[in-house]
């Protein structure tokens, strides 16, 4: 069994808190790490159950006892007023483990009915670490702390399969290309679709798939709502719409623009991305590393890549780690901004395998206008890790695993 970087995390929390919300896409491994805490397990999937909690909420809490983890909590929302009541009543630490494949703390009316009784931690696919059983090595932390000891020759194949794959445990379980088209094209024509239809009016799920097509090769790109929606045939509010429902079950991420003052003008279009790369690869039809260096995306594949990693190690990470993407009105751009207070590290993807002073020349210029820590990193596919002079260091991918 694979040991996720989350699980001391998740039992601290469970700790301190009465409540804890654990939050991830679909099949990520919620059930799974959740199993390992709690023999008492309720699974909101069954139908019975659900319309058991649905109608008679403190009925159900008083049926199933504590602590207990309920499993898929927003299909029964209603429940949570009645856990606050529970837990108001008799506040115990580790009472509630809730799980759930939608961000509810994105939901303005969760927020207020568990506000000061609840810890939220997000569950994301795979990380490379974790794939390899290093849970405990966090790469952003080691980014901040300017220390790559660990690092080892990562072959470019094992990278490469890491990234066609992405990081949902049960394609690690599958070996043919068959094997896995068949198993994405299940995860998203169903748990996508069913989950999508429970969290927002989705009356046409042909535009929806559509939609998710087309947003698919505009990974790693700045968002354009009126192209996407010329492009899907879909009205600009279905458009939000259908962005709003993918965030909220951590299919897509928009990055936030990074807009210290620095002098510049900045670029305040969030940038898109998709949250797994075996999902792109399957919607942009890549089955295999010769597909992929042949791919007009392969650029947008490898960016999304390591803006994947870099989202699963800051949930887990010693210091509250903010993501930016950067660039100013005369296209003068860095693909991520990663902010600690003071200390900034801003990111570069290159697909290449070799890296020279030019890759750095935008991070070099926001150093110089910054009076913030800068360290620049270009992630690039060769094998070593390389000082391009004071301040910038390129960072073979093979860091990440």
């Amino acid at each position: 069994m694979i040991t996720r970087s989350v699980s001391p995390i998740l039992k601290t929390a469970l700790n301190i808190s009465p409540i804890v919300l654990l939050s991830g896409a679909r099949q990520v491994g919620k059930s799974t790490l959740s199993a390992l805490l709690f023999d008492n397990y309720a699974i909101l999937d069954d139908v019975d159950l659900r319309v058991n909690a649905i109608e008679n909420p403190k009925g159900f809490l008083r049926q199933i006892g504590k602590p207990v983890c309920i499993d898929e909590i927003q299909k029964a929302p209603n429940l949570l007023e009645a856990i606050k009541l529970d837990v108001d009543k008799e506040r115990v630490n580790g009472s509630f483990l809730l799980t759930g494949s939608a961000n509810l703390l994105d939901m303005k009316k969760t927020k207020d009915t568990l506000a000061g009784r609840i810890i939220e931690l997000s569950l994301y696919p795979l990380s490379a670490k974790e794939k390899n059983n290093k849970p405990n090595e966090n790469i952003i932390d080691q980014l901040f702390s300017q220390n790559f000891s660990h690092y080892h020759r990562v072959s470019t194949d094992k990278i490469i399969a890491s990234i066609i794959d992405g990081g949902y445990p049960e394609v690690l379980r599958l070996n043919s290309e068959l094997e896995k088209r068949l198993w994405f094209s299940s995860y998203i024509s169903t748990y996508i679709e069913r989950d999508a239809r429970d969290l927002g009016d989705i009356r046409e799920i042909n535009n929806f798939f559509k939609f998710i097509n087309v947003i698919a090769p505009r990974s790693a790109t700045l968002l354009n709502k009126a192209k996407i929606a010329n492009s899907a045939s879909l009205k600009s509010t279905t458009v939000d719409n259908y962005l709003t429902i993918l965030a909220l079950l951590y299919q897509v991420e928009l990055i936030r623009p990074y807009s210290e003052n620095i002098g510049k003008r900045f670029v305040k279009t969030p940038k898109l991305h998709l949250m797994d790369t075996g999902v792109l690869c399957h919607l942009l039809r890549i089955k295999n590393k010769q597909e992929l260096e042949n791919s007009h995306y392969k650029g947008q594949v490898f960016e999304t890549f390591i803006f994947a990693e870099l989202r699963k190690h800051i949930s887990y990470a010693l210091d509250n780690t903010d993501l930016f993407h950067y660039r100013t009105s005369d296209n003068k751009e860095i693909d991520f901004i990663l902010s600690q207070g003071d200390q900034i590290v801003a990111v570069e993807v290159k697909s290449s395998s070799s890296v020279t002073k030019k890759d750095f020349k935008h991070i070099i210029e926001f150093q110089s206008k910054t009076s913030k820590q800068v360290l620049g990193v270009v992630f690039y596919m060769g094998d070593h890790v390389l000082e391009i002079g004071e301040g910038n260091i390129a960072l073979p991918f093979g860091v990440l695993f």
